[in-house]
């Protein structure tokens, strides 16, 4: 593609994006108007069309409408408050104890939702008022709950690791899934140890002593719960069903589980659930299609070949690329959602870090990782404003106790980018990689 035809379709998108278009429009009537300047012999907005349906029409984007389903039952189910109650007699009793209770809880609910927006808005409502309560800075808990909710993008079930799925051409999703353990439960670790540190300097309170018997009660009441994982999980690995498969499976357990176990959801409900559902997946569904459609026009012009061509020849150092690539993907992220983001700039980055020798399963969970601290930043950090709108405060007041935890994100997505083991070990040890 000439210089001249990658301005108008960077331009093109940017003014879109910047005047106010939502996102998807924005993808769509820029890959429409590029195609409209630099292939004049196909017409565009058919072509664009014939791209989106063929990209939608997928076995495994199936399981993505699923998994939204299955979230929206858990976050209504109680599912929240029983985990925030396990969290508590597990981490409880140290210095700073409701940030702790925060982060694990969101980990919990990530693991089981697949939702970053879910999470901070289920755990947020409950945990927001408990950190104020107990003389914790509402800015500070905010910054908790939003940053420990992006836990749930990287611990499976994780919808956006079903859209690098599809990205990449095909890297097994359940590798992905199981690859995600162990760096999930590195960035949750990292964010303690701010928040830990914080709650030092500050003097905030501990929490009530628990005894085992209650803390067994606890465990026992958020156990139900806990196994919605290591069914979907268990059962994609195992080879007893695929993750599509798994994703059936994922809405009946916690229909069951809502609606007939812990009985917080009534019949009455499901129709409000269900819509919302629905709402939700036909934004994400949007979303891929025109992104699918804008990475055929930038394949069909060789955009990917032509950045891998001069990434390689920018260095020799595989690490000095490695680190160009998290500062673009980092740039991107403050003003790209996270789905777009995947779709466009994975067939664009994974030939350069595979001729480099990078596991396309490692470099997944890289790029996941890097884009979910866009969801955490301005002007389009989707987390950012959820939180922000649980907790009751504005987002500039955030930005200052967020910035730490900032800090421990971008450490632990470097530790993830240079040593490969951490996210390999898992895929390998279960013969998936």
């Amino acid at each position: 593609m000439e210089l001249t035809e990658v301005l108008v379709l960077t331009l093109s998108f940017l003014f879109l994006l910047f005047a106010g278009v939502p996102i998807s429009f924005s993808i769509g009537i820029s890959t429409i108007v590029t195609m409209l300047f630099s292939i004049p012999s196909l017409p565009a907005i058919t072509t664009v069309a014939q791209r989106m349906a063929t990209g939608l029409d997928s076995f495994a984007l199936l399981a993505i409408p699923f998994f939204i389903f299955a979230g929206n039952l858990m976050n209504s189910g109680g599912i929240a408050q029983r985990l925030i109650d396990f969290a508590k007699a597990i981490v409880g009793r140290l210095p700073g104890g409701l940030a702790f209770v925060n982060i694990i809880a969101s980990m919990f609910f990530g693991a089981i939702s697949g939702s970053a927006v879910a999470a901070a808005s289920a755990i947020g409502g409950f945990m927001g008022p408990q950190m104020e309560n107990e003389g914790y800075d509402k800015y500070y808990g905010a910054a908790v709950n939003i940053t420990s909710a992006t836990t749930g993008m990287i611990i499976p079930p994780s919808n956006i690791l079903i859209v690098y799925s599809l990205a990449s051409g095909g890297v097994s999703i359940a590798a992905l899934f199981i690859s995600g353990y162990l760096p999930g439960t590195l960035l949750g670790i990292a964010l303690m140890i701010v928040a830990g540190i914080y709650a030092y300097k500050k003097g905030y309170p501990v929490g009530e002593k628990i005894s085992l018997k209650n803390a067994t009660v606890k465990f026992l009441e958020a156990l139900p719960s806990l196994l919605l994982v290591i069914i979907v999980i268990g059962g994609i690995v195992a080879g007893y069903f695929t993750a599509t498969e798994a994703s059936a499976i994922a809405v009946l357990y916690a229909f069951i589980l809502s609606v007939i176990v812990y009985k917080e959801i009534k019949i009455r409900d499901l129709k409000k659930i269900l819509i919302n559902s629905a709402a939700t997946t036909a934004v994400v569904m949007l979303l891929i299609g025109t992104s699918i459609a804008m990475s055929w026009v930038m394949a069909y012009q060789n955009i990917p070949q032509t950045i891998t061509h001069f990434l390689l020849g920018v260095s020799s150092n595989p690490l000095v690329i490695l680190l160009v690539i998290n500062l673009i993907l980092l740039a991107v992220g403050t003003f790209m959602d996270m789905t777009p983001a995947v779709l466009i700039f994975t067939p664009i980055f994974l030939p350069v870090v595979t001729a480099l020798g990078m596991n396309p399963i490692h470099f997944g969970i890289m790029i996941v990782l890097n884009l979910s601290i866009g969801l955490c930043t301005p002007p389009v950090g989707s987390v950012l404003f959820v939180g922000c709108s649980v907790a009751n405060v504005s987002i500039e007041k955030v930005l200052k106790p967020l910035l730490p935890l900032f800090g421990a994100m971008i450490i632990v997505l470097l530790i993830i980018t240079f040593l490969p083991e951490i996210t390999m070990f898992l895929p390998r040890l279960f013969g998936l990689a």
